[in-house]
């Protein structure tokens, strides 16, 4: 059954990240990987570090092509169940991310946090982070700072240039025990959860196996998307798309009334 214990939920409040025990079936991750290699073909001109939002047909500022095939994983049920149980039973999928990381050349991703870029309102989301080959620290796995979710609030982040980063904001402040990084291991078709707040990110792949994951992202519909603010941090950002983003309405109802969703695709 695709539930987390209650002493897994208590971990993801208290730590900010969680592995869940069930992992998806081996038909779905080939599934994922057949989609994933549609996609690369799809996309030649992108590197394969980050793709976002392969779940929408044409994707923001980076022009990928997407693919429904992604929205359906987003979609999966025992996944679904198990993001009801961290943050409620209304919630819309905004985003999602497939993170290549190719054999000996998969790019750093610096510490930091997720909402420092994302226009949610108050900022609220979960992130599953399904993985669709094995992860470990050789291949660039995810690494995270257990704690750093709980005081709710974006920590102190400078700027970071380098054609060897997948990012250019990296976490900087000085109240942050970097000794207490843990990694995240998994095999793939385990998931692993996390909080909006929580900070984290992942060596680089210098192994000659790939790290592939698909991250979902998920918001508590008590939270808005402000698409005014979105518009602002696409310009900043440069990769993405906010202000015009479509929104799927995945579980319950929008409690805050103020979400335009889409339920029809």
């Amino acid at each position: 059954m695709a539930r987390l214990s209650d002493a897994q939920v208590e971990a993801y409040g208290r730590d900010g990240h969680v592995t869940a025990d069930w992992r998806l079936p081996a038909e779905t991750i080939e599934a994922m990987r057949s989609a994933l290699d549609k996609l690369v073909d799809a996309n030649g001109h992108m590197t394969t570090d980050n793709m976002f939002c392969p779940h929408l047909r044409k994707a923001g500022t980076q022009g990928l092509e997407g693919d429904d095939a992604w929205l359906e994983f987003a979609r999966i049920p025992e996944v679904l169940d198990m993001v009801e149980q961290l943050i409620g039973p209304d919630f819309l999928l905004w985003g999602s991310t497939v993170f290549g990381k190719p054999a000996n050349v998969g790019k750093e991703t610096p510490w930091h946090q997720d909402g420092e870029y994302w226009p949610i309102r108050p900022l609220a989301s979960c992130s599953a982070w399904i993985a669709i080959d094995d992860a470990s620290p050789e291949n660039g796995c995810l690494r995270v700072l257990p704690g750093t979710h709980r005081n709710r609030h974006i920590l102190l982040h400078h700027r970071r240039e380098g054609e060897d980063i997948t990012l250019n904001e990296e976490l900087c402040d000085p109240s942050v025990d970097y000794t207490t990084a843990r990694d995240i291991v998994l095999e793939a078709g385990q998931i692993s959860f996390h909080d909006v707040f929580l900070a984290h990110g992942s060596a680089p792949n210098r192994s000659g196996r790939r790290r592939a994951g698909f991250v979902c992202r998920y918001m508590p519909t008590t939270s808005v998307w402000d698409r005014r603010l979105g518009k602002a941090l696409e310009e900043r950002s440069g990769t993405v798309e906010f202000a015009k983003r479509d929104l799927y309405l995945v579980r319950g109802r929008d409690v805050s009334g103020q979400n335009t969703v889409v339920t029809d695709r």
